[in-house]
């Protein structure tokens, strides 16, 4: 009898422990191998880069670190595990779902990612063949989710995603290839907003994936940025103005545009945005698409986002006290092959404002620029071809007392040609 009452007990025992760790097979959302180490983590030494947003996210409470007492921070964040952390620091209202996924039924995390669809994070349009909770979330993907969940909130933001669908993205991939139109927005409202930055070759890494270390420091920065309004961020509103105009001057530096002479049209950019006009002397036709304002110092340090894609330590042109390097990208189609040579084509162009020449920079290789050549002669370059679309980066200054743009010397542009005398 006292064997059997011992079996008995045992029995009891174990069948209570397991039912103890049945209940907790998740913490908020997370699985159970996931604990709350103390004293830190073994793997998460006092000088890991993310040593300080870690224990910040665990303390809050949106991570947890591993029973081993492990915290991992070179693991991939998955589906799953990305829409359960914004899930639980989005302070979004949850509306009426929009979808659901087949086969998320019965996962760990599956109210999470209802409930982080419900919160605009997630739209399951994205997902109609599956959600696949354990696949590695893409860079891409988190910066749709996190400017969804903005827009989502915020209607300035819903508007933000709107201004930068054809705006200039300060990334490699945007002329290398790899960055989809449809990325636009989302990257642009990432970047402009600081949930994420670029890597040190200028490329953004759409396909990659991210870690929980890295991930870490996102979460910290969303639940600041996700109660602002977006123009707050500087450099989003340069990247909304070049979506909506072609330039970010009036966001750049303190210019504000006249008016046409007799009327009430302002001298805007966008008003010879994208349209051709015939070259001087007939030496072809022209169509300036964008004009990049850029402030630096005198180390050659830009001050705004766009400038890390023309300045750096080998850029030709001087730092001037006074004045603003300006970046006009533009399409020329020569009537020839020989009449646009270097000393051509600047008294060619009709507006003085693309009078601009050539430069050289490191930028150019990271970020795959086509730039007017400097000092080569444009003919034994081959540059310009008869017929042939060239389109290209070229610089010049602009003078940094701001005023009204339209009138003067310094750019006379955005009302009728200018003409020399």
């Amino acid at each position: 009898m006292l064997i059997k009452g011992v079996a008995l007990f045992m029995k009891k025992l174990i069948k209570g422990l397991l039912a103890g760790i049945i209940a907790l097979t998740t913490v908020g959302g997370i699985p159970v191998h996931e604990v709350q180490a103390s004293g830190g983590f073994k793997d998460v030494p006092a000088n890991h880069w993310a040593k300080s947003a870690i224990d910040s996210a665990v303390k809050k409470g949106y991570f947890k670190g591993y029973g081993d007492g492990t915290f991992r921070p070179n693991a991939n964040i998955t589906r799953a595990e990305f829409a359960a952390l914004m899930a639980r620091v989005s302070n979004n209202e949850s509306k009426s779902s929009q979808g659901t996924y087949p086969d998320i039924k019965g996962h760990w995390a599956e109210s999470a990612i209802q409930q982080a669809t419900t919160k605009g994070f997630i739209s399951a349009a994205d997902y109609k063949n599956g959600f696949k909770p354990g696949t590695a979330l893409t860079r891409r993907e988190m910066a749709k989710w996190m400017a969804s969940g903005l827009a989502a909130k915020n209607d300035d933001f819903k508007q933000a995603l709107s201004d930068t669908k054809d705006t200039l993205v300060p990334v490699a991939e945007y002329f290398k290839g790899g960055l989809n139109k449809a990325d636009y927005p989302y990257v642009s409202v990432a970047l402009g907003t600081g949930l994420m930055a670029g890597y040190p070759d200028g490329s953004f890494g759409p396909g990659k994936t991210t870690t929980r270390a890295e991930v870490a420091v996102i979460l910290a920065r969303y639940v600041n940025v996700q109660n602002k309004d977006p123009e707050e961020f500087q450099d989003l509103r340069e990247m909304r103005e070049v979506g909506l105009t072609g330039t970010n001057l009036t966001t750049a530096t303190p210019y504000r545009y006249s008016k046409i002479s007799g009327t009430d049209k302002l001298t805007s950019f966008d008003r010879i945005k994208d349209k051709p006009y015939k070259m001087m002397y007939n030496r072809g036709m022209m169509t300036v698409h964008r004009m990049i304002v850029v402030e630096a110092d005198s180390t050659k340090k830009p001050k705004n986002l766009y400038g890390k894609m023309f300045i750096d330590k080998e850029f030709t042109w001087s730092i001037q006290d006074g004045a603003y390097n300006t970046f006009l990208e533009a399409t020329v189609i020569p009537n020839d092959n020989t009449s646009l040579s270097n000393a051509a084509f600047p008294t060619s162009t009709l507006y003085n404002f693309t009078q601009g020449r050539g430069f050289e920079s490191g930028t150019i290789i990271k970020y795959g620029l086509t730039v007017l050549p400097k000092s080569d002669n444009f003919l034994t370059t081959g540059f310009f071809k008869k017929d042939v679309p060239r389109r290209f980066w070229m610089h010049r200054y602009l003078d940094d007392n701001g005023g009204e743009m339209g009138s003067g010397n310094t750019l006379v542009m955005f009302g009728p040609p200018y003409t020399p005398q």
